[in-house]
């Protein structure tokens, strides 16, 4: 997810692919929902009755918390919450308290957690230091940290001479605040504390050597100067939502990597006109994210010019230089959280894109496993991995060589909703779908550039331009998948379509805010309740929007005070068969801070189908859409509200759920307003988690319920 900053920065496709009402502007109906074109909407809903009817034995077990403003967390009442790792807190005894006055040195960070707490799992530990998915006191958890507030972690900011980064401890602070903390835990009274000197321990940051795997990894255009096979590279960033395998392993995914690149207007002249489109589709270009790539002498050692895709070098193949980095960014990555010696792997088989996460769908033995995908950026899709090999139960424990096993060989496939509430996946694979060597505007050369270049594959194949893909969840009780669509300011009045189907202007202390300004969740459950499945059924969960807002084209599920929202972002099934929905709030922050929300899911089918009029100006434009039922306040209730300019991120929970892992991401995190002055703590706007005068950090949360049962859900 990108910070709330650099909301309207973020990278938008442009692609000249339908969207869905070009595709198909068939008419719904709640007969077409329930039989389908192709035979198969009502096939697609077998096993809905028997969720439903678990889903009816669950209830919320809080009040709902009111919106706030106020510069603290505000959690429903039988609740409690505690810090459990704050940034530049150290993992281990040796490395110094953070000071958090920006003089902490540079070289700590390499054992203190990093900054912007994001995307995390909990991984259960029993007593000989192995996995245990049933551990439920002891286990180990993995938290990504996606950017950093420059602006604290330095004394007085970043140091900035003539459009370079002139102080060299500064640039490997951040760049060592960047990437996952992998830390031990352990059960304390009815809560979690860190395991401080535990040898598990560990940071993987943007220096960490990583194997390229897959079938993209000995591809010409990834090799570099680092490694001239094109089978590694040095580190990870952007790193943001995330997933985790059956077998043991964390998966973190790069997600806004291509700005941390430095691409000025020479280097371009030196580049070919596919390379440049390359580029253009990803978002490749200016003076890079952080400026990185300017600190000067550039050692061997610390190699900042790899973060500059000049064409610099003599080679024909890029072995003297950074001009394939870039294609070394934007996987996902698996790490073995259990082996503190072992090495990333970044699957390239599961594709290059923005990634906000990799979630996993259900765990059939016989069945192949399947993981799903959002590239978060607006107008882009959402994908699917299917691996070729069947599950196998004994493959459990095996680590990273399960990991060779299932996630370097597979099809990747992308979405596209049809307005009939069908849906189909298109398969990703050269010579198929318009990918091909004569496709226009951009050639493809083999399996590993389709990969390389899957953005510009999903564009070829005709796949759904979506309102900014961000997290998505599976319904362990049946398999049916949700994904969050966290808004689209770009969304055109004449774009609008069946799964994205609104614009409307909802403003914000008096400014318009027209597209999608708010955000829905969307959900579907695959044909037969199969994982390798092509065609799926869909429908609207949840349409986020101001209570206030028009109860016929806006506010769809008639939320309440207690329950309204806008841009979901974070999603994560708890054991009890919650659904946790968190934001990143860009549109709603004049009424409250970003918030966590609970909801009893329902299922595909279980609503009707809504008639959208979206109107600009004298232009009307109706839309039909499925809609999930409305919940009301007993389905969906706000459960938490954080503090100022922060969001709400990751969730993870020990296996018996009663601990709930929550992340609080950059509180205070706008330091560019005119009042803000470093040396004057009364102009930030957050103080969280230390209060007084203190520096804002990211941080870890644990919430238990005081009287030790599931978080958030009573069970009938």
């Amino acid at each position: 997810m990108a910070s709330l900053n650099n909301f309207t920065s973020l990278n938008e496709n442009h692609a000249n692919n339908p969207h869905f009402e070009q595709v198909l502007q068939a008419h719904i109906s709640r007969r077409t929902i329930l039989k389908g074109s192709m035979g198969t909407a009502a096939s697609l809903l077998f096993g809905s009755k028997q969720a439903l009817a678990e889903n009816n034995k669950l209830s919320l077990h809080f009040q709902a918390v009111a919106k706030t403003l106020e510069d603290k967390l505000t959690l429903a009442a039988g609740y409690s919450w505690s810090v459990l790792l704050a940034t530049g807190d150290p993992l281990n005894d040796i490395t110094p308290d953070y000071a958090n006055d920006g003089s902490d040195s540079a070289k700590t960070f390499a054992q203190r957690a990093g900054d912007h707490h994001d995307g995390m799992q909990f991984f259960g530990m029993n007593a000989s230091g192995q996995w245990d998915p049933y551990a439920t006191d002891r286990g180990l958890l993995c938290i990504n940290h996606e950017a950093v507030s420059a602006a604290y972690l330095h004394p007085q900011g970043q140091t900035i001479v003539d459009g370079k980064r002139s102080v060299e401890a500064e640039v490997i602070k951040e760049m060592l605040a960047h990437g996952v903390s992998v830390v031990e835990v352990k059960r304390s009274g009815n809560s979690f504390t860190l395991v401080r000197n535990s040898p598990k321990n560990r940071r993987i940051t943007t220096f960490t050597d990583s194997e390229i795997t897959g079938p993209a990894a000995r591809s010409p255009q990834l090799v570099t100067h680092y490694s001239h096979t094109g089978t590694r590279t040095r580190g990870t960033v952007a790193n943001c939502a995330n997933g985790h395998t059956p077998w043991g392993t964390y998966l973190t995914c790069e997600e806004n990597w291509a700005g941390f690149f430095r691409c000025t207007a020479s280097d371009e002249s030196q580049r070919s006109p596919r390379e440049l489109a390359a580029f253009k589709r990803y978002g490749i270009g200016g003076k890079g994210k952080e400026l990185w790539a300017t600190v000067q002498p550039d050692t061997a050692a610390k190699d900042y010019g790899r973060w500059h895709v000049a064409r610099n070098g003599t080679s024909n193949n890029g072995s003297d230089d950074y001009r394939h980095v870039a294609n070394t960014f934007g996987w996902v990555v698996e790490i073995d959280p259990f082996n503190p010696d072992s090495t990333p792997k970044k699957r390239t088989a599961l594709g290059r894109f923005a990634h906000e996460g990799a979630w996993p769908g259900q765990v059939v033995p016989g069945q192949p496993l399947v993981w799903y995908m959002g590239c978060d950026s607006r107008h882009e899709y959402i994908y699917k991995y299917v691996s070729t090999a069947r599950w196998d139960p004994a493959d459990a424990h095996r680590g990273l060589a399960a990991g060779d096993k299932y996630l370097n060989d597979g099809q990747l496939y992308v979405a596209r909703f049809n307005a009939d509430g069908s849906g189909e996946w298109l398969a990703l694979q050269f010579g198929q779908n318009g990918i091909t060597a004569e496709a226009t505007p951009f050639a493809f050369i083999d399996q590993a550039d389709v990969l390389i270049h899957a953005r510009l594959a999903a564009d070829a194949a005709g796949a759904t331009k979506m309102d900014r893909p961000e997290w998505g969840a599976v319904n362990p009780r049946n398999g049916e998948v949700y994904m969050t669509l966290t808004g689209n300011p770009s969304r055109a009045f004449d774009k609008v379509d069946a799964a994205n189907p609104r614009y409307y202007n909802d403003p914000r202390l008096g400014e318009p805010q027209k597209g999608n300004a708010n955000g829905h969740i969307i959900r579907w459950t695959e044909a037969s309740s199969r994982n390798d499945a092509t065609h799926f059924a869909w429908d609207i969960f949840l349409f986020a929007a101001r209570s206030s807002a028009d109860a016929a084209n806006v506010n769809l599920s008639a939320l309440t005070a207690a329950n309204d929202f806008s841009s979901p972002d974070g999603l994560w099934f708890a054991k009890s068969g919650l659904l946790w929905i968190e934001t990143d709030d860009h549109a709603y922050t004049d009424v409250s801070n970003c918030m966590l929300l609970a909801a009893i899911p329902g299922t595909v089918g279980d609503g009707h189908v809504a008639s959208i009029l979206n109107a600009d100006k004298e232009q009307l434009k109706r839309i039909n859409t499925p809609v999930g039922a409305a919940p009301g306040e007993e389905r969906l209730r706000r459960f938490l509200v954080g503090p100022v300019d922060c969001e709400i991120t990751g969730l993870t929970e020990s296996p018996d759920g009663r601990a709930l892992f929550v992340n609080i991401q950059h509180p205070g995190e706008t330091t560019n307003g005119a009042s803000f002055r470093i040396n004057d703590p009364t102009t930030y706007l957050s103080h969280w988690p230390d209060s007084g005068m203190a520096r804002p950090r990211s941080a870890t949360i644990v919430i238990t319920r005081d009287d030790g049962g599931m978080v958030g859900a009573d069970l009938a």
